[in-house]
């Protein structure tokens, strides 16, 4: 299945849905915890998404599990040097050599780090560097509907790279105007599109910006700009400075989280929820501190607000679906009883139906495992299980078998470490013809107490029964080894004795021969005999060469194998 899961990963990375790669590989990654390759490959999934702290965290994982494979610190410098950290990039992509010299993907990011680390040391303080620094950078552009779209085209991504890892290389891009509607959003400033030769001041920088030439007959043309309303604009910047704020409130609260600080971090995730309402990430983000605090009323009352708020806002469905999932968290937190899990089991497929996250559906099967547990404990009662035994026990004397099975399956539910129940059940099944089930029953009431006598003779009778009589006869010296003088046992010994002497000597009906014999090849014991070269010219020696024959019959294990060909009809001796 881990497999099966990698291979969807890779399948989507290679069509450029990172998004997917990432779920697949997790699920991948949930099935095989300790396969470096996996968080090798969401490692990349994640850079490709700009995620960098996240491939980090992952590239970190891989060399942990396998500190010799060089790729993995290749994944650890590419996460270094998105993070702009040029000095660790480089680090990376040494260690990686040291181990695979010949590495040309290493290679070739040892010198991409080292020229951006030069450039960084050797480039002039950018007034605007700031503004493209980090993660936050994304965040930013992805939040404002102007600049929202441009993130779809990639030649706008790979400029926007270039000017995040060498702030500098802003000058190389300013011709472009969605990278001056990128710097607009990101110093908090509108930028109109100028006419050629007009200029802006922004800050204390004067950049000039240069438009397209226009024909002759537009030029001639006096234009009259339509500006915007400007009470729409200030509703929209002041939309937009909210939920910056917002932002970095839930900035701070994900570093609280992380120091364990929680009482900080439900003020700031708090504060965040009342600047910005239309985000529901802060509700789901407080409400998971609630449940690492052990506040599981307090999380649920979170949740299902981030549902009905997500609900009303037509919100992605994937975080409906975690609000959900951290809902039936918090339910299954708080069971006690088997009935208590009949919500978490319906919140769980509540959040499945949203989106279906390999992540919950392993928590929704845990969930049905521990109702299952804790109803087959709830139902537990030994005084009971001893009272349907002695009615199974009533009707097994009026050879009212059915009823008899029916009384010990309840016994073997009220107490299912009672022997005897398996063992009575054994007996009615063989009454019944039903060989497999009491061959299953006996073999159960063996593991439960080894020393029980009657468990080895159920069995016995059962593969007697089925005509093992090889098998019947070392499960009833098995039983004789806990209890020597058992009658039941010794009788068993005696009739597997009479059969297996039966057949040595061709005593046989012609029927019974032709059972057995069909019986004997499919046992795989006898099919592996018959396949042995060696066996084969033994065989062929019995009936031609018969002084080789003494020989290989002087020879314990090959004397065996005769043994059980014999026993199984397919051999026999005159």
């Amino acid at each position: 299945m881990a497999d099966e899961a990698k291979a969807k990963g890779n399948a989507a990375f290679s069509s450029g849905d990172f998004d997917s790669a990432v779920n697949h590989f997790t699920e991948a990654i949930n099935l095989a915890p300790t396969n470096h390759v996996l968080f090798s490959n969401r490692s990349a999934a994640h850079a490709s998404l700009h995620h960098y702290d996240e491939a980090l965290s992952d590239a970190k994982k891989t060399v942990e599990l396998k500190p010799d494979w060089g790729k993995g610190y290749s994944r650890l410098g590419a996460a270094h040097l998105g993070l702009n950290q040029f000095d660790e990039a480089v680090e990376a992509y040494s260690k990686g050599l040291e181990i695979d010299p010949t590495n040309e993907g290493l290679k070739s990011g040892l010198a991409d780090a080292k020229a951006s680390a030069s450039r960084s040391r050797a480039a002039a303080p950018n007034p605007f560097g700031d503004a493209f620094q980090g993660p936050e950078m994304w965040a930013k552009l992805t939040a404002d509907p102007s600049t929202r779209g441009f993130l779809k085209q990639p030649d706008f991504v790979n400029m926007m790279q270039e000017i995040q890892k060498n702030p500098s290389n802003l000058n190389l891009f300013l011709k472009d105007q969605r990278v001056m509607q990128a710097l607009g959003v990101l110093l908090n400033v509108q930028i109109r599109t100028q006419q050629e030769g007009d200029h802006m001041e922004v800050g204390e920088e004067e950049v000039a910006v240069h438009s397209r030439k226009e024909p002759e007959v537009e030029k001639k043309r006096k234009p009259e700009p339509e500006p915007e309303p400007e009470p729409e604009f200030g509703e929209e910047k002041e939309k937009k400075e909210k939920k910056q704020k917002a932002l970095k409130e839930k900035e701070l609260g994900n570093a609280a989280y992380k120091k364990k600080d929680f009482e900080t971090a439900i003020q700031h995730y708090s504060t965040a929820m009342e600047i910005d309402d239309e985000d529901i990430s802060y509700i789901t983000n407080r409400a998971a501190v609630h449940l690492e605090m052990g506040k599981y009323d307090e999380c649920i009352k979170d949740c299902d607000k981030a549902v009905e708020r997500g609900r009303e806002l037509r919100s992605d469905y994937k975080m409906v679906a975690k609000a959900l999932t951290r809902k039936g968290t918090a339910l299954g937190k708080m069971a006690k009883v088997s009935k208590d899990y009949e919500p978490v089991i319906e919140t769980y497929q509540k959040a499945l139906t949203e989106h279906r996250n390999p992540e919950t559906l392993k928590r929704l099967n845990e969930a049905e495992k521990a109702k299952k547990e804790l109803e087959q404990q709830e139902y537990y009662d030994p005084k009971i299980g001893d009272e349907e035994r002695e009615k199974g026990n009533e009707f097994f004397k009026e050879q009212k078998y059915p009823d008899a099975v029916r009384h010990y399956t309840e016994a073997i539910k009220r107490n299912p470490k009672d022997p005897r129940a398996y063992s009575n059940r054994a007996a009615c099944y063989t009454k019944l013809g039903a060989m497999p089930e009491g061959l299953k029953d006996a073999e159960k009431c063996i593991e439960l107490d080894p020393t029980f006598s009657k468990g080895y003779s159920r069995k016995g009778a059962v593969q007697f029964f089925m005509k093992e009589y090889d098998n019947a006869m070392e499960t009833y010296q098995e039983g004789l080894k806990h209890d020597p003088n058992n009658q039941e046992l010794l009788d068993g010994v005696r009739r597997c004795v009479q059969q297996i002497n039966k057949a040595n000597r061709g005593d046989l009906t012609p029927e019974e021969l032709k059972e057995r014999q069909a019986k004997g090849m499919q046992d795989p014991e006898i099919q592996n005999i018959l396949t042995d070269p060696v066996m084969r010219q033994v065989l062929s020696d019995l009936q031609e060469n018969p002084a080789a024959a003494q020989k290989h019959m002087q020879n314990p294990m090959i004397m065996n194998k005769i043994q059980k060909l014999i026993s199984s009809g397919i051999v026999q001796m005159k």
